[in-house]
């Protein structure tokens, strides 16, 4: 389905490009151009009271951006920083913004246009002993009413998507599901390109890697425990990699290490660029992802479309997104992880398997499939009778 009504303008949060692209940053951008791509009739913005112009262009490097996809500063003053109650609100107005898509929870909390809403989990109220208090009281307040406000809600998984039904009391009907998708950097790298990406990052030739953001939701604990007891129960002495930015709550973690005395096997490289960990995916020996809750459970994908055999959680989202190719389990288990671990290491024919099944079930995930079934639900807002302001008159 294509967007059917005259050409109109679309603004997408652009707050999460203001700093290095994690996980909802990557998804804005990978998003909005796609978007553009598919619907060039529409001038599509991504808008942010903060400097985003720079990133955005650094971001597509020579490739020019999509001529009806743009980055826009609105600069505030005392009164419009305020950017969600009136900041937002005064520019959808006055730029007569038809929809406005929040990819990062969040929609203006007063509207002249159609809005939709990403919530991409629910992990602030169920697992909110893993996240910093002032956040999970913001999202306790807000979270609620932005479900309830929105035109439409998108969420990566339908995990997610009962889990809002239950907990936000929404109607199944309101709620569409868009899965996300590795992006272009994560394919195969060749074994001399990846070897020079390991030696300027100090990675060791034979190691088990993890990727995504030191915090406790992400279940390192259980992870450093399993590495601790493969080493202790075993001969092998890989390194583990964790690539990823420093998060929050990250002291048991640290003094675990600290009293583990494996330190020096462990090495976190903080942020790295896309072309690095896909070399860090197509050379390790195993990529590891035991996650206590997740939203979609991208790296695992992503490491399976550089050819990486997979240990993950045995979670009802990670399953919905790794199907059948990947190891599965229990994310609190010390053992069974370390056994998963020692096994897949010592078998070569596992290993292969793995990364072959991996690489196909990945290529079932893309961009354009993404941003075509956004175009969906933005055709599904827009077409609607009813509302603060009709399409006949965006």
């Amino acid at each position: 389905m294509r967007l059917i009504v005259r050409s109109m303008r679309i603004a997408i949060d652009g707050i999460p490009l203001a700093e290095p692209k994690t996980g909802i940053g990557h998804y804005t951008f990978e998003l909005a151009r796609g978007l553009a791509a598919l619907a060039p009739e529409h001038d599509f913005e991504l808008v942010a009271h903060v400097p985003i112009e720079a990133a955005v262009e650094s971001t597509f490097d020579s490739v020019p951006l999509p001529a009806n996809l743009r980055a826009v500063h609105a600069p505030t003053n005392a009164l419009s920083k305020r950017w969600w109650t009136i900041g937002l609100p005064l520019y959808v107005q006055r730029r007569g913004v038809a929809l406005f898509h929040g990819t990062n929870y969040k929609v203006p909390l007063w509207n002249r246009c159609r809005t939709i809403v990403t919530i991409h989990d629910l992990s602030l109220l169920l697992h909110s002993h893993t996240h910093e208090e002032e956040l999970v009281r913001r999202a306790r307040l807000r979270l609620p009413a932005t479900a309830r406000m929105a035109s439409k809600i998108i969420t990566d998984s339908e995990s997610v998507k009962r889990e809002i039904c239950e907990h936000l009391r929404i109607r199944p009907e309101k709620i569409a599901v868009v899965p996300l998708a590795p992006r272009r950097a994560f394919r195969p790298v060749a074994t001399a390109d990846s070897a020079s990406a390991r030696l300027r990052l100090g990675v060791a030739d034979e190691f088990i890697l993890f990727v995504g953001t030191v915090e406790p939701r992400k279940n390192l604990v259980t992870l450093v425990r399993a590495f601790e007891e493969l080493t202790r129960r075993t001969e092998l002495r890989p390194q583990l990699v964790i690539a990823g930015q420093k998060g929050w709550l990250t002291d048991e973690l640290f003094a675990l290490i600290e009293q583990s005395g494996l330190g020096p096997r462990i090495l976190f490289t903080g942020y790295i660029p896309d072309e690095d960990l896909a070399a860090l995916y197509s050379s390790c020996r195993v990529c590891v992802y035991p996650s206590l809750y997740e939203g979609f459970g991208l790296p695992p994908l992503e490491a399976m479309s550089c050819g990486a055999p997979v240990i993950t959680s045995r979670i009802p989202v990670i399953m919905e997104t790794v199907g059948d190719a990947a190891r599965l389990v229990e994310p609190t288990n010390v053992r069974e992880l370390a056994d998963s671990i020692h096994g897949l290491w010592t078998s070569d024919a596992e290993r292969r398997r793995l990364s072959t099944d991996g690489i196909a079930h990945a290529a079932g995930f893309t961009w354009e499939r993404t941003a075509r079934l956004t175009l969906d639900v933005y055709d599904e807002v827009l077409q609607s009778a009813t509302g603060v302001r009709s399409v006949a008159n965006a």
